[in-house]
């Protein structure tokens, strides 16, 4: 059985290594798990799983070696379902369970009549049914089943849960959104730039060093000794130019949580916003006002070339706003662009908009090729490309 888990994730392309495998297998010879289905969920995904974007591909494996799910439509068939020990639903259900429900299920005949008469009305049982009260179907009041109601029942073949009573929750999937392809959320932005982190002691020194403070006191025959060290903060520098309004206005929400996110992570942030292309002028306020402009030049001048630039932003907008001079101005939306990225050596761009479309659209495929195609998608694995990309 347990090997048969161990094939099943690799095929699900999870880097388990054998030496991980076996010491899972020491760990439920120790007892660790002891006949607890959720026990050894997270015994086995904390020994397995090293990468939380594997979570939701770990759970999938899951619950198709132990808890007879079958894989998702267009999967490939894998292993025939494994029976659930019925100990391990005895004791989830008496740990979940509330006093009132326990009642509900002895007056029923207890836990053991449940069980025995769910293994009666499969074997008699010999087609689909919906509705009523006594056989294995959907819709219905019987204990057995899904989409209907009982006060305590065993659900059976049901995506989600309808009544939120089953004593057993086959098949939940809590971690999709953490997918490498997943759009990202406010549950997984500070999760994602946490990976651009490069920690320095700077500014006064106000934090203990108990390390030196120890080996100071010994030095003194056992008088207190403190030493102190400045506070330890991420010394990486972000220049973060966003894209706003127009096209941009759909993925407004996603940006903001970018912004709060980046707030959070990094002392080192200065935010600036453009419209479709950054050109001669930012601004400091998303409302873009004349009094919220500030020269890119002096921009420029401000952040030297320790910093890196990141934008945000679509680049989808008409040819000409990219390629050709508007105004007074001798330079167009490229030339202004090209001077940005010359001057950031470490710079990337993330893209709400998914890459299947990229190619569709003219000025996306230029911005591309200008920043050297360091153009991600707005999704964690893109997020992290582009922090990779914005380290090295």
């Amino acid at each position: 059985m347990f090997f048969g888990f161990f094939l099943a994730l690799r095929e699900a392309k999870l880097k388990v290594s054998l030496r991980e495998f076996l010491v899972l297998q020491e760990a439920m010879m120790q007892g660790l798990a002891d006949y607890d289905v959720e026990q050894f969920y997270y015994l086995s995904r904390a020994t397995l799983v090293k990468d939380e974007r594997h979570l939701d591909a770990f759970d999938k494996v899951f619950a198709a070696s132990f808890k007879g799910v079958l894989p998702e439509p267009g999967a490939e068939a894998g292993m025939a379902p494994l029976p659930i020990p019925e100990e391990w639903l005895r004791r989830l259900a008496e740990r979940t369970l509330t006093a009132a429900e326990k009642a509900e299920i002895e007056a029923l005949g207890g836990f053991e009549t449940l069980m025995e008469t769910l293994k009666q009305r499969l074997a008699e049982q010999k087609s689909r049914h919906e509705g009523g009260s006594t056989w294995i179907g959907t819709a219905g009041t019987s204990p057995f089943g899904a989409g209907g109601y009982h006060p305590e029942g065993v659900r059976i073949g049901q995506d989600e849960s309808r009544q939120q009573r089953a004593v057993q929750v086959w098949d939940e999937r809590n971690y999709r959104s953490l997918a490498g392809d997943a759009e990202l959320g406010p549950r997984n932005f500070k999760l994602a730039l946490r990976r651009l982190r490069r920690f320095a002691r700077e500014g006064a020194a106000e934090e203990l060093d108990l390390t030196t403070t120890i080996a100071a006191t010994a030095r003194n025959a056992g008088y207190l000794d403190l030493r102190m060290v400045p506070e330890r903060h991420n010394a990486v520098k972000i220049l973060l130019l966003l894209d706003h309004g127009g096209s941009m206005d759909e993925h407004v929400r996603l940006v903001e949580h970018l912004f709060a996110a980046a707030g959070a992570e990094f002392k080192h942030l200065k935010t600036y916003y453009f419209h479709n292309c950054p050109y001669g002028t930012l601004f400091t306020d998303a409302r873009m006002r004349r009094q919220d402009a500030l020269s890119t030049v002096d921009v420029l001048h401000t952040c030297d070339q320790s910093w890196k630039l990141l934008f945000v932003g679509d680049a989808a907008m008409s040819p000409y706003e990219l390629l050709y001079t508007s105004g007074a101005s001798a330079e167009t939306g490229q030339d202004w662009l090209a001077r940005l990225i010359g001057a950031y050596p470490h710079a990337a761009w993330l893209n709400p908009t998914a890459p299947a479309q990229w190619n569709y659209t003219q000025t996306i495929r230029l911005i591309g090729e200008a920043i050297g195609g360091r153009m991600f998608p707005l999704t964690l694995a893109g997020l992290e490309e582009a922090t990779r990309a914005l380290m090295h």
